[in-house]
């Protein structure tokens, strides 16, 4: 892990240096490699102290990454003097830099964005460093996502495609020892192509592009933003952990046994199926399949058979994520006759016998969600990870109508645009018990369809593409 890091960090100090060889740095107080290093200094600053634990562990790695020789008094003082409560809203300076020479050389993907190049650096920086004690406190995790969340947001907000998949730099060799500013300082030599080289065949790597594309697709999907969030903080802790387990470190205990809780249409089924692929890509899982339940998968109205039901359904999904939806039918019901209980009690004893390949996730409205756990103490001991998913906003809901549209070739009028966003607004205003948020917005696409079909079959045969492919208004009228 060390020569790989220090590798990520002399291809970053690379690209410093051809950056500033052109017109897009000017600043003459310090050189760009200089600005990048400080910035990585800042930011590991940022991740200290959020643990309790015995510093020289994290003191030692600032000196052998970056060559600062800190005593504890000295990083604090630092900390003191450079770290703003508002720090993770602010981009590092140097990303600025990196940002504009991807837009000069018009290289805004992520394969060949020296800009995500240097986010993934500082988060591959942040993860080592969190691995490099004896703690890693949710704390520490949850800054390091939300740094680097801020920095993906801003290279999106330039227009950067991508979620930070950078695979390697360009086949550019040089010498890429690290520069000193101080007398403390120790530079560090690397080579980026030998970097690049051995990554080629490396499975591990392979395995982070998989997880990398993953995330990238999540973080494609309208809205959901704090769902993200709740995601990527689980992957840096999952990643953080398996840097501990190689390097012969404790493991604290984590479950990853979860609760989605949402009204129906919110996505938690799309996300429930990401999330089974990414814990394969992270080796938590041997296969990563998603298998989807409800109480009649389940329940069956004889003594006994049941518990038989529920386990063939555990069976089948041993190497992947069982996504139990609605699952606070399993308790709602009352009586000798009902066996809800008799599937709850053979889940937790699964849950339990197949901790290393079976993770459950169980899914429903939020205030019944809470009466099902609070049903059963074996229910709540279990699931201690709660991921919120919002109602859809209207302007979300109309970026989903649009990208399924996309997808299937229509279009809309500006009237027929006009309708369907009123239609939205309206049924979100309402909160009705009946609207289910996306799924509206299928149905809602699917009855427009159906009305544009049998409009556009009296025209006779004389019916031009564009006909075709465009909703008017009256097909939207008539989906409400």
């Amino acid at each position: 892990m060390k020569d790989q890091l220090a590798q990520s960090l002399g291809a970053c100090y690379f690209e410093a240096d051809q950056i500033e060889a052109t017109d897009i740095y000017s600043d003459p107080k310090m050189k760009l490699r200089e600005m990048v290093e400080f910035d990585f200094l800042q930011f590991l600053a940022y991740l200290c102290f959020s643990d309790g634990a015995d510093m020289r562990s994290e003191l030692h790695f600032i000196k052998n990454y970056l060559g600062y020789d800190f005593d504890i008094a000295r990083l604090n003082r630092f900390k003191y003097q450079r770290i703003a409560y508002n720090f993770n809203m602010t981009p590092p300076r140097s990303l600025s830099f990196f940002a504009q020479r991807d837009v000069r050389f018009q290289e805004l993907t992520s394969e060949v964005s020296k800009a995500r190049m240097l986010v993934n650096t500082f988060q591959e920086l942040g993860e080592a460093f969190v691995a490099c004690n004896s703690i890693s406190s949710p704390i520490e995790i949850g800054h390091l996502t939300s740094y680097i969340t801020m920095m993906e947001q801003y290279l999106r907000g330039l227009g950067f495609s991508g979620n930070g998949n950078y695979k390697g730099v360009s086949g550019k060799s040089s010498n890429l020892g690290v520069n000193g500013t101080s007398a403390n300082r120790k530079p560090a030599g690397v080579n980026p192509t030998a970097s690049q080289k051995a990554a080629a065949g490396n499975k591990e790597a392979d395995k982070a592009a998989d997880v990398d594309s993953l995330l990238e697709e999540l973080n494609s999907l309208t809205g959901l933003e704090s769902v993200k969030q709740d995601i990527q903080n689980l992957v840096n802790i999952i990643k953080v952990q398996k840097l501990r387990e190689a390097r012969g470190m404790k493991q604290p205990s984590i479950s990853l046994h979860m609760v989605f809780s949402g009204n129906p249409g919110t996505g938690k089924t799309t996300v429930a199926r990401l999330l089974a692929a990414i814990y394969k890509g992270l080796g938590v899982l041997p296969s990563g399949h998603l298998v989807e339940v409800d109480r009649s998968n389940l329940v069956v109205g004889y003594v006994g058979q049941t518990a038989t039901k529920t386990a063939q359904v555990i069976d089948d999904a041993l190497g992947g994520v069982l996504f139990i939806d609605e699952a606070y039918t399993l308790t709602a019901g009352k009586g000798d006759n009902d066996f809800g209980q008799e599937a709850v009690d053979t889940l937790l004893k699964a849950m339990e016998d197949h901790r290393d390949d079976l993770i459950v996730i169980v899914a429903g409205y939020p205030d019944l969600m809470e009466e099902f756990l609070n049903s059963n103490p074996g229910l709540r001991s279990r699931f201690n990870k709660y991921i919120f998913f919002a109602d859809y906003t209207p302007e979300e809901l109309m970026k989903i109508l649009e990208s399924n549209c996309e997808k299937q070739q229509y279009k809309m009028t500006d009237e027929a645009r006009a309708v369907a966003n009123k239609y939205f607004t309206d049924k979100v205003h309402e909160h009705s018990d009946t609207f289910a948020n996306a799924r509206e917005v299928r149905n809602f696409m699917e009855r427009a369809i159906a009305h544009q079909a049998s409009r556009i079959v009296t025209l006779g045969d004389k019916v031009e593409d564009d006909i075709l492919i465009t909703f008017e208004e009256s097909d939207f009228i008539s989906a409400q």
